[in-house]
């Protein structure tokens, strides 16, 4: 007879064959150690665990802080992308700010985790950084997690992505610098080129949005330079130095400087202001081109005034008597700017201002010198638009009086300088716009009266004393004019320069 279920599964009976399965692979464990080498015994362990352990979805990129003995960039890009895609769910972050600095910077505290998202496809960043111990360096790396079947797209296009990103913010952050041979080194200058070169950071808030231009030919601008910004190959390809040259010409008080400014905050450029008249020849002009640095902004401004530039055939005839006269040539501003020494840096912008455009000798015109003429010309009615707005803050057409002055504007030769300080007059809003419309009716009769004048003077008959009285008067008058501005203007270039020293 067969036992019962009862005594089969009783107590006793589970215990002995506990019992006798132990004792059993006891003894085949003390064989498996005795027969079985350990190499053998290893091979089989973990042939085992990859049979049984689940295979990982998952892929972890580690991104050091340092690539062999230089520094990662992918780590720094990744670094300032990151604080770009900080979100509310984020536990602990990192704040600090250098004396310098404007804004506060913003990072992920070790042990966070961001979730960022490409292309419908999400990847996990966690920021590790290792204990510090004694004698050794504090180490961070970056982990970037995703599933496996995206490898190719997170490893090319995904990292390139953050890289580009990282620029662009880099480029949006950075603080633009003015330089100059008449301001002093000091070991403050944080981020100065090297050389003798001066520097303060350009504050000037001039940006396209508030030039008072014609709307069209700021898009013209602004598409021109980034249309230069983009063509790094195919200036490599069509063999030319990867450089752009603008001419600003017009009135004093039209915006060259302004729009200067507007170009270098725009581009993020540095500005590097050169005064040819403090130089002493074409050798040491050289040395003060090759000191600037990529991507900035070569000035020359009031080109006219310096009599090097005026006349060809005087310049080769002067240098060829004495070639160490000790005084910058055209030839030697033409040498760099599209001889020889123009292929020295990349992404350069050369700007010339002038009152005087029909002063310039031909040569310096031509293009592949100055490769976009723009004239700075009296303000329009659309120009006085953009002034009410920055200096009122009103819509044009919102106001009854705007509409009248821009007609009156677009009748008379005025610049936006001198509108720019009528504006300024009072804060009432109706009695600036009143004080702007005198203004621009009297500077009309004015303009109109010195027409008049012009026409009679160049009348043939020089019988009539009356005329002759007139027409000496009226020069007269516009020589101590143009001599009361001329030294209006010095004692403002003196001010500029004693503010920026003392900065």
């Amino acid at each position: 007879m067969f036992p019962s279920s009862d005594n089969a599964f009783s107590p006793s009976s589970l215990f002995s064959a506990y019992a006798s399965l132990t004792g059993f692979l006891m003894l085949f464990r003390s064989m498996l150690h005795d027969f079985v080498p350990e190499q053998l015994r290893t091979y089989f362990s973990t042939l085992l665990d990859r049979f049984f352990t689940p295979k990982s979805k998952t892929l972890t990129v580690i991104i050091d802080e340092n690539f062999g003995s230089n520094r990662n960039q992918v780590f720094d890009a990744a670094e300032l992308y990151l604080r770009s895609k900080i979100g509310p769910e984020t536990e602990r972050l990192r704040v600090g700010k250098t004396p310098k600095q404007k804004h506060f910077t913003i990072s992920i505290e070790k042990g966070e985790e961001i979730v960022d998202s490409f292309e419908d496809s999400e990847v996990k960043w966690s920021y590790v950084q290792s204990e510090k111990e004694k004698g050794e360096q504090v180490k961070r790396h970056y982990e970037l997690t995703f599933e496996k079947k995206l490898r190719e797209k997170i490893t090319s296009s995904y990292l390139t992505h953050v890289v580009a990103e990282s620029e662009e913010i880099k480029r949006s952050l950075r603080v633009v610098k003015l330089y100059s041979k008449d301001l002093y080194v000091t070991e403050d200058d944080d981020g100065c080129a090297g050389g003798n070169w001066g520097c303060i950071s350009l504050e000037h808030p001039s940006t396209f949005e508030t030039l008072a231009m014609d709307p069209n030919a700021k898009k013209k601008i602004i598409d021109d330079l980034d249309r230069f910004l983009k063509r790094r190959e195919f200036y490599k390809r069509v063999g030319k130095a990867w450089k752009r040259g603008y001419l600003l010409y017009g009135p004093p008080g039209t915006g060259k400087s302004s729009l200067i400014a507007a170009m270098a905050n725009y581009l993020k450029f540095d500005v590097f202001d050169l005064e040819l008249s403090s130089i002493y020849d074409n050798g040491e002009l050289k040395r003060i081109l090759l000191s600037t640095t990529n991507r900035s902004i070569l000035v020359f401004e009031d080109i006219d005034c310096n009599a090097e530039v005026r006349d060809r055939e005087a310049d080769d005839d002067q240098e060829s008597k004495n070639n160490n006269n000790g005084r910058v040539t055209l030839s030697g501003i033409l040498n760099f700017i599209d001889g020889l020494w123009s292929s020295f840096g990349d992404e350069r912008i050369i700007v010339f201002t002038t009152n005087h455009k029909e002063r310039l000798d031909p040569a310096l015109l031509r293009p592949g010198r100055m490769d976009m003429h723009i004239n700075m010309s009296y303000c329009t009615g659309l120009g006085f638009r953009t002034l009410v707005s920055n200096y009122l803050g009103l819509d044009g057409l919102n106001h009854p009086l705007c509409e009248e002055i821009e007609r009156l504007v677009d009748s008379t030769e005025v610049t936006p300088a001198e509108l720019a300080e009528e504006l300024m007059q009072d804060d009432d809003c109706d009695v600036v716009l009143r004080g702007v419309v005198s203004f621009v009716e009297k500077r009309k009769v004015e303009r109109s009266k010195a027409k008049e004048s012009v026409s009679i003077c160049n009348d043939d008959d020089d019988d009539d004393a009356e005329k002759q009285s007139v027409c000496t008067n009226g020069m007269r008058n516009r020589k101590k004019q143009a001599g009361r501005r001329k030294r209006r203007g010095a004692r403002n270039v003196n001010a500029r320069t004693y503010l920026q020293v003392g900065m």
